[in-house]
């Protein structure tokens, strides 16, 4: 199916007219919505009393929990989006490919792919492979009623340094060593993993999902030359596959400030910067016709409020002249964050930018 072809989603009036699809469309807002990567998780007491002694991939598959994780935030914090509790590796999980995510680490691979044999680990994921989403995003869409779920999925390039390094990696050594050694494979490996990401989202969308979010995490380890030959076609494959739905597309990556025009030129909607790059230069390096995401550092949640709010007008001020801007952190949040720091943040971009 082409992107032309591909069905629209029917959003519900109340979410489409909502403050953050109006700015991931570049439309004019009541206030600058707010919503944080990772709000759904480690900083919350309720999320780590409903996951006591659930591994982390299992939780990812049980619908009810999937549901209350995902709206934990959404009640205390009163952001204007939520973010579908999942994590990058549950595709790959979901297909076979043997891995964990194990405390402390994160996603291990139990046979890393470092040859074109191993390429046969990744088939092609269907519908029926993840069913648990589309139970989950049904039960998510009825309670958040005019709140916007965002759907995710890991971008891949970083699937495959997963995928190729075994587990998490400073230096992708392995990953790299395979792009510039045997880019065929390495081309075939993201051409595979583009069409898993794809299906995933689809899933998400035709679910229920009102935006997408593509997260490329370990971009940041690329220069720009690497990135355009051997990393943005597959990334735009994704994005071009779910365009005919019609809803906004996000693209983020950490440390990715000589990417981000780059980033754009994929085919996302919304462009996330992260806290080293003001958005007012974002927005020169990205160009017209983006909407930005971000970028407040997410340690700063750690000072007094007075200088969260002076750092947060500092990222405000720097997206006054934005076509659309949705505020959020650099990354994601930290583990540690007090919760109601968050709560008081949102309060303050929304008081601060109310219209």
């Amino acid at each position: 199916m082409s992107a032309n072809d591909a069905p629209r989603a029917q959003q519900p009036s109340a979410t489409y007219e909502s403050a953050f699809l109006k700015a991931c469309r570049r439309e004019p807002v009541p206030h600058t919505p707010v919503w944080f990567m990772r709000q759904a998780g480690r900083s919350l007491p309720e999320y780590r009393k409903v996951r006591e002694g659930i591994p982390m991939l299992e939780s990812c598959m049980r619908p009810e929990l999937v549901t209350e994780i995902t709206l934990q935030p959404v009640r205390r914090h009163d952001v204007d989006a939520a973010i579908y509790f999942s994590d990058i590796v549950v595709p790959l999980k979901a297909i076979g490919v043997d891995l964990d995510i194990k405390p402390g680490v994160g996603p291990v691979v139990e046979r890393p792919i470092r040859t074109r044999a191993d390429l046969a680990q990744l088939r092609d994921l269907t519908p029926e492979d993840v069913s648990y989403v589309t139970e989950a995003i049904g039960l998510l869409t009825r309670e958040l009623g005019a709140t916007p779920l965002i759907g995710f999925a890991g971008a891949p390039f970083t699937l495959a340094s997963y995928l190729v390094e075994g587990g998490p990696s400073r230096t992708y050594e392995n990953a790299k060593a395979m792009m510039y050694g045997d880019p065929e494979l390495w081309a075939d490996l993201l051409d595979r993993l583009a069409d898993i990401t794809t299906a995933f989202l689809k899933v998400q969308i035709e679910a229920g999902a009102s935006a997408v979010q593509l997260f490329d995490s370990w971009a940041g380890a690329l220069a720009p030359v690497d990135y355009r030959r051997s990393v943005l076609p597959a990334s735009a494959k994704v994005f071009e596959a779910v365009a005919g739905y019609g809803v906004p597309r996000i693209h983020f990556g950490v440390g990715t400030g000589e990417l981000l025009s780059l980033m754009g030129e994929a085919g996302a909607d919304v462009v996330g910067v992260d806290w080293r790059v003001p958005l007012d230069e974002a927005v020169r390096r990205v160009g017209p016709g983006k909407a930005l995401q971000g970028n407040l550092d997410p340690t700063v949640l750690f000072a007094p409020t007075e200088a969260v709010e002076a750092k947060t007008r500092e990222v405000l001020d720097a997206a006054a002249d934005l076509e659309g801007h949705v505020f959020n952190l650099g990354h994601g949040v930290m583990p540690s964050t007090d919760p109601d720091a968050l709560t008081r943040l949102v309060e303050y971009v929304h008081t601060h930018t109310a219209r």
